[in-house]
């Protein structure tokens, strides 16, 4: 089952994203169906844009349906600045985040873990952060799962991942990962924005990253083991970039506490770099800290940047949703997609419950970028799931055929965005012309009713890996 309008579906015809889908369907123990949202491109294995549950009791697990950069997500912090307030410092407010926020391939930052820190991180995920200063109260509760995912095992990571990932926490990292200030352009829903805590013109700032060279050695490794797994067990499927094994199975059960471990390496990840972005705010806006705008939702945010959520796109959670009548555990795969869950459900936080969990959708950094809320609807459409993001429309090697650094510099500059990026191929690989239109993309999101717009917001800076 595929959510998108005419336009998406018409390119993708034909293309391997399609087939993906299909093959998906074919995974022991998978319950409804294979779904694909509306930003869906050709992936490993799962297309991005795929989700699929699969029965906790006889289903399988498997790394094509969570990908090579596990927990890759987005969080995004509120100001109690409006744009007017901006002024002529978006220059040096750009040039801060970049020069103290390490990014760019296999770039490592200054903290370096020993195997025991390293081992907390995995297993506490950004409460280790938290505990040691990165963050404000608040942090964790806005959150999904407080930011820290059960079921973690340090043992089921290799020397090698570690060896890759003591360096890099609080790093950006390369490909689509950014750091971008924006505004809040448009508000559709004001019941909810209120309730996010958002308004017209406000100032906002994205932080999105993953598990850096952690989550990737994990992946690798384990899609070895899959592919072992599926000659143990006698598993068919119709692609290899599928091997998976039963979730109750020995590999199935190590690959789940190695994948929430890197999971928990991302939100640390994040949070670290949170605090960053707060430094560099108050840097070049020391009154943000005293400025709340009359507004009492940052009472508990010093450096009145208050985080409004944190949502993973690629990975593999236990939860439990109605299929045919009955409640049921399940293994969701979300592989680049967003967990959307509705009004009144416990997990989301207290504050948003009357309304549903904040869904947060980066579009790319020439056009917009969504806020939505999960709904009541969508938990029965695709086990409360939703886009991710725009979805690429052009592959990496066409995108850096199609348009020079400086055109593309050019062209963000006369829409008033400011750009920097740790390479000039970093750069033009995310021009805006390699992504779908987002509009379109959250329209098909909306009109499913898998999440409700909330507001639209237009980038300003941007921060690439």
């Amino acid at each position: 089952m595929i959510f998108a309008g005419d336009n998406v579906m018409d390119d993708l015809r034909g293309t391997k994203a399609l087939e993906q889908v299909r093959n998906v369907a074919f995974l022991p123990g998978i319950l409804a169906a294979s779904y694909a949202m509306p930003d869906i491109h050709e992936g490993y294995g799962f297309p991005v844009g795929g989700v699929a549950a699969t029965s906790a009791e006889d289903g399988v697990i498997t790394p094509g349906g969570i990908g090579y950069d596990i927990n890759c997500g987005v969080r995004l912090l509120l100001s109690c600045m409006s744009r007017d307030d901006i002024g002529d410092r978006l220059p040096a407010l750009v040039e801060t985040l970049f020069r103290r926020i390490p990014s760019g391939v296999g770039k490592e930052g200054p903290i370096k873990l020993s195997r025991s820190e390293m081992d907390e991180v995995l297993t506490q995920g950004a409460r280790w952060a938290l505990k040691r200063g990165f963050g404000e109260k608040g942090d964790l509760d806005r959150s999904e799962e407080s930011g820290s995912m059960k079921g973690a095992d340090p043992e089921a990571v290799s020397d090698k991942a570690y060896q890759r990932g003591r360096g890099q926490l609080g790093t950006l990292g390369s490909g689509n990962h950014f750091i971008e200030v924006g505004y809040v352009s448009d508000v559709y829903d004001q019941t909810t924005a209120r309730a996010f805590g958002m308004f017209p013109g406000q100032v906002v700032l994205w932080v999105h990253s993953g598990s850096r060279g952690l989550g990737h050695q994990v992946c690798t490794e384990y899609v070895g083991v899959m592919r072992r797994a599926v000659e143990k067990y006698g598993i068919s499927l119709p692609d290899r970039q599928l091997d998976c094994a039963p979730l109750s199975s020995p590999e199935g059960k190590r690959y789940f506490s190695a994948m929430a471990a890197a999971a928990n390496y991302a939100w640390a990840n994040r949070q670290v770099l949170s605090h960053l972005v707060r430094e560099a705010v108050t840097l070049v806006f020391p009154e943000i800290s005293r400025t709340k705008a009359g507004l009492t939702a940052w009472d508990d945010t010093p450096s009145g940047l208050r985080l409004l959520y944190d949502v993973a796109h690629n990975i593999g959670k236990m939860e439990e949703h109605v299929v045919e009548g009955r409640r049921v555990r399940v293994l969701i795969h979300r592989k680049g997609a967003t967990r959307a869950f509705g009004p009144g459900l416990p997990e989301v936080p207290a504050e948003f419950r009357a309304v549903g969990q904040p869904v947060l959708i980066p579009g790319d950094m020439g056009r917009a970028s969504y806020v939505l809320a999960g709904t009541a609807q969508g938990m029965g459409l695709a086990f409360g799931s939703a886009c991710h993001g725009a979805g690429r429309a052009m592959s990496r090697t066409a995108a850096k055929k199609s348009v020079s650094a400086e055109s593309l510099k050019k062209e963000l500059a006369s829409r008033g965005i400011l750009v920097r990026s740790a390479t000039v191929a970093g750069l033009v690989e995310e021009a805006p012309s390699a992504y779908k239109d987002v509009e379109e993309v959250v329209g098909a999101t909306a009109d499913a009713g898998l999440a409700l717009k909330v507001a639209r917001l237009r980038p300003m800076g941007v921060i690439k890996g």
